[in-house]
C-alpha cells in the first residue's frame, strides 16, 4: 500500500504546468509575447505535424529494414585502420546506403569531407576533357562554381576542359524544357539536378518533379548520366530520387542521413559504374572501394542513419514552424507555412541586412554549444559575398543541427536549418524572433495585430 502511494505522489509531482515552461522560456531570455504568439500559431500546426509523423515512421521502417536485410552485426560498428582491407562495417554500410535509397550500389566514407567534396567527386570522376556538364535548374549552390569553373579556380572543371551550359527555371518555378531540349547536345555526358534551393529564393524540387525531369531528359539521351544533389532533402518524403531514376544521388554526412551523430563524410549512391568511377577517384585506379580505413566512426555512421528519419522530422517541424510564424507577420518566406515539404531549408526575406544578422544572432544564441558568440558577416571560401553563419553545433557545420547562414546581398534572406530535435527548433526559432523584437525591427504590437 505504502509503495502504491508513493508512486502516485511522484506522479503527481512531476506534472509540468504551463506557467512552469513559460517561466523557463523567461529564463532564456525569451518574453510572454513572444512565447504567446508562438503558441497560437502552433495551434493550427497539428495536422502539419501529424503528417510528419507518419512520413518518419515510414522512413524509420524502411531504415530498420535495410540494416537487417544487410545483417548488420555487432562487428559491423568496430573500424578498422590502415589501408582499411576488408572492412565489413564499411562495407555493409555501403550496402545498406544502397537498399535505402534504391540504387545499385553506394560510397559511404569519412574520407569524403563534405558535400561539395562528394559533388565534385561525383562529377570529377564520371566526366572526361571534352564533356559538357548541364544544369537545367538553373545556378548551382555558391561552392560548387569553382568546382565548374564558373568562377575560375584552381582543379577546377574546365580546366580539364569540361564545359557547362545552363537553362534557368521559368519565372514561376518550372521546368523550361524547350530550353534544356535545345541545351542537349552531343557532348552532353552529365544533367546535374540541385533538389535544394541553395543561396536562391527558388522552390525547392520534390522527388515526382525530379522524375519527371529525368524521364524528359532519358527519352531524348538515354546515355546521359543524371545526378541529383540530395543535400538536406533525405527522408523528406517517402521516396528518394533513386526511386525515379536518378543515376547518382550525392549528400552529407553531416546533414540529414548522419542524424547529427555523423561526425564527417559524404555518400554517392547510384549505378554501379559511376559509384566505382567515384571510388577509383577518391582513393587509386586499381584500389577503388577496396581501401579506406573506417577508424572508430562507424557506430556514429549506423547510429545516425537509424535516427536519421526522426532527426529529419524535428527539422522539418521546426522549418514549418518558421515559415508559419514569419509568414504571418508579413515577411516572404520559401516554401510558404502552407507548402507541402522538400527539404528542410526554410528561406525567410527580410530585404534588410540588419535583420538576417539579427535572425543568425538569435539562432546562435538558443545553440548548447558556443551560444556566447555573436556571429558576424565574413568572407569565407567558396563564396562570392560574404556570409553570415550561426551554428553551436556538436558537430561542426553540421546543419542538421539548429543553424542559419545568408549571403550578405539582395534580397537578404537567411536560410533555416536543422534542429536535432523539435523543441531546440522551437526555442531557437523563438529566440530569432525575439531577437527582431529586442533590435527594434519586429514592432511588438505586431505580435497581436498579425494575421493570426
Amino acid at each position: 500500500m505504502t509503495e502504491i502511494m508513493i508512486q502516485t505522489t511522484h506522479s503527481t509531482d512531476s506534472a509540468i504546468s504551463s506557467e512552469s515552461i513559460l517561466d523557463m522560456y523567461a529564463s532564456m531570455g525569451i518574453d510572454r509575447n513572444v512565447y504567446n504568439y508562438g503558441a497560437k500559431v502552433l495551434g493550427d500546426l497539428e495536422e502539419r505535424f501529424r503528417q510528419i509523423d507518419e512520413i518518419a515512421e515510414y522512413n524509420q521502417l524502411k531504415v530498420i529494414k535495410a540494416m537487417q536485410e544487410c545483417q548488420v552485426s555487432e562487428a559491423c560498428l568496430l573500424g578498422t585502420t590502415g589501408y582499411g582491407y576488408d572492412d565489413l562495417g564499411r562495407d555493409t554500410l555501403e550496402k545498406v546506403y544502397a537498399k535505402v535509397f534504391h540504387t545499385e550500389d553506394a560510397l559511404v566514407r569519412p574520407q569524403i569531407t563534405c558535400g561539395t567534396h562528394a559533388l565534385a567527386l561525383a562529377l570529377m570522376s564520371n566526366l572526361r576533357p571534352g564533356d559538357e556538364v548541364l544544369s537545367p535548374v538553373g545556378k548551382p549552390y555558391d561552392t560548387l562554381e569553382e568546382v565548374i569553373g564558373i568562377r575560375p579556380s584552381k582543379g577546377s572543371l574546365a580546366e580539364y576542359g569540361i564545359t557547362y551550359r545552363q537553362v534557368d527555371l521559368l519565372t514561376d518555378g518550372s521546368f523550361d524544357y524547350e530550353g534544356i531540349e535545345k541545351a542537349l547536345n552531343d557532348r552532353t555526358r552529365l544533367v546535374t539536378i540541385q533538389r535544394s534551393k541553395g543561396y536562391q529564393t527558388r522552390p525547392t524540387l520534390s522527388v515526382a518533379q525530379i522524375g519527371a525531369l529525368i524521364a524528359f531528359i532519358k527519352e531524348r539521351k538515354p546515355e546521359v548520366i543524371c545526378m541529383v544533389d540530395n543535400c538536406y532533402g533525405e527522408f523528406v518524403e517517402i521516396m528518394e530520387p533513386g526511386d525515379v531514376g536518378a543515376d547518382m544521388v550525392v549528400g552529407s554526412l553531416i546533414k540529414n542521413p548522419g542524424g547529427g551523430l555523423a561526425p564527417i563524410g559524404g555518400y554517392i549512391a547510384g549505378r554501379t559504374d559511376c559509384v566505382e568511377n567515384a571510388a577509383y577517384r577518391l582513393t587509386s585506379p586499381g584500389l577503388g572501394k577496396e581501401v579506406g580505413a573506417s577508424l572508430g566512426i562507424l557506430k556514429d555512421f549506423y547510429q545516425g542513419l537509424f535516427l536519421a528519419p526522426v532527426v529529419t522530422a524535428s527539422a522539418l517541424k521546426g522549418a514549418v514552424f518558421a515559415a508559419n510564424l514569419y509568414e504571418r507577420l508579413g515577411f516572404d518566406v520559401i516554401p510558404t507555412g502552407s507548402e507541402s515539404r522538400h527539404d528542410i531549408i526554410q528561406a525567410i526575406t527580410f530585404h534588410q541586412p540588419e535583420s538576417v544578422i539579427a535572425f543568425c544572432q538569435g539562432i546562435q544564441a538558443a545553440a548548447p554549444v558556443d551560444s556566447h558568440v555573436v556571429p558576424q558577416a565574413a568572407d569565407m571560401p567558396g563564396y562570392d559575398s560574404q556570409v553570415i553563419m550561426a551554428a553551436g553545433a556538436f558537430v561542426s557545420g553540421s546543419s542538421i543541427e539548429l543553424s542559419a547562414d545568408a549571403p550578405i546581398r539582395p534580397p537578404y534572406a537567411v536560410y533555416f536549418q536543422g534542429g536535432l530535435t523539435w523543441q531546440h527548433a522551437k526555442a531557437g526559432i523563438l529566440k530569432t524572433l525575439q531577437f527582431l523584437v529586442d533590435k527594434g525591427l519586429v514592432e511588438k504590437k505586431q505580435l497581436k495585430c498579425s494575421n493570426l
